[in-house]
């Protein structure tokens, strides 16, 4: 996670920003919005709609963590007038932002953020830390999502000061859905026969927060990491240590992780979407692939 953009691709963007202008207000009369992977492109259009144009820099099926540049995207970045992101999530696109592109709204300092978990097994150092050692994954939690909407409003709002009240009030919209989403979430997960889940990496340490679960991490923050033998045998223990009857997979990485775990304490295995990106042709969005996970999770963990 920690590559940056090389010189060339670097010289590019100084490029692409000394030949573009800092008006927000293009020909079609629409903000552009780049934001950097999934989440991210979903708040923006629930909260712009038609005033906006959005681009999603990890294009669908991508794994977003690693994420390189293409000029072309280098040069949307240079381009637009506002790009949402998650500092410490994409090195590359930190580095743009970095190199001065446009202004960034880095959604990790809206909200408070967490430490990762601790390591199951062995330090790891090979094992990748997000920006600050903090845990970058806050779109798990839908109060955390919420607080980002709102301000995402304000700012197309100051961007666009002519349609500043339809910004806010899709905001407001959009927080309303988001906080039924948070009961759904607290009243399901209220009652149930255990409490920990066994994933793959350390995605869901916000969802866990909020909701009164302990997180059993395979890997740390990165999914790119391959657990040493002694960390699937930490991992491994613990989960037969605590009763887990699931091991938690991902829809965008290899279930090979989970499924040596899973393997060796007699459990089975499910997906447990950290939306970092939807699969190619997936029709859902965000709060219908969340509702998705609070199902999987009520059966995992035999809740009533």
């Amino acid at each position: 996670m920690r590559r940056t953009l090389t010189a060339g691709l670097a010289a590019l963007l100084a490029v692409a920003i000394s030949g573009c202008t800092a008006s927000p207000s293009k020909d079609d009369g629409l903000i552009r919005v780049v934001a950097a992977f999934y989440p991210l492109q979903f708040v923006a259009e629930r909260v712009g709609g038609d005033k906006v144009q959005v681009t999603n820099l990890a294009p669908p099926g991508a794994e977003p963590h690693d994420l390189e540049l293409s000029p072309a995207q280098v040069a949307s970045i240079a381009d637009a007038d506002l790009v949402l992101y998650v500092h410490g999530f994409q090195p590359a696109v930190d580095e743009a932002i970095a190199q001065g592109a446009r202004p960034g709204l880095d959604v990790t300092t809206l909200v408070p953020l967490l430490d990762p978990p601790a390591p199951i097994g062995p330090p790891d150092p090979d094992q990748d830390e997000a920006a600050d050692g903090k845990d970058p994954h806050v779109w798990l939690d839908p109060t955390r999502l919420a607080t980002i909407a709102t301000t995402l409003g304000d700012r197309l709002a100051e961007l666009d000061p002519d349609n500043a009240s339809t910004y806010r009030t899709r905001a407001a919209e959009f927080v309303t859905q988001l906080g039924q989403l948070d009961r759904e979430f607290a009243d399901g997960l209220r009652n149930c026969q255990r409490h920990e889940i066994v994933v793959s990496h350390a995605a869901f340490g916000y969802l866990a927060d909020r909701y009164g679960v302990r997180q059993i991490p395979i890997t740390g923050l990165s999914p790119e990491v391959e657990p040493t033998p002694q960390h699937l045998a930490a991992a491994a223990d613990e989960a037969r240590r605590v009763g887990a009857t699931t091991v938690f997979f991902e829809t965008l990485v290899s279930p090979r992780v989970a499924e040596v775990v899973a393997s060796a304490i007699g459990a089975q295995t499910a997906v447990l979407d950290p939306i970092e990106g939807l699969e190619p042709g997936t029709s859902g969005d965000y709060v219908s692939v969340m509702r998705e996970n609070l199902a999987t999770l009520r059966s995992a963990l035999g809740c009533t």
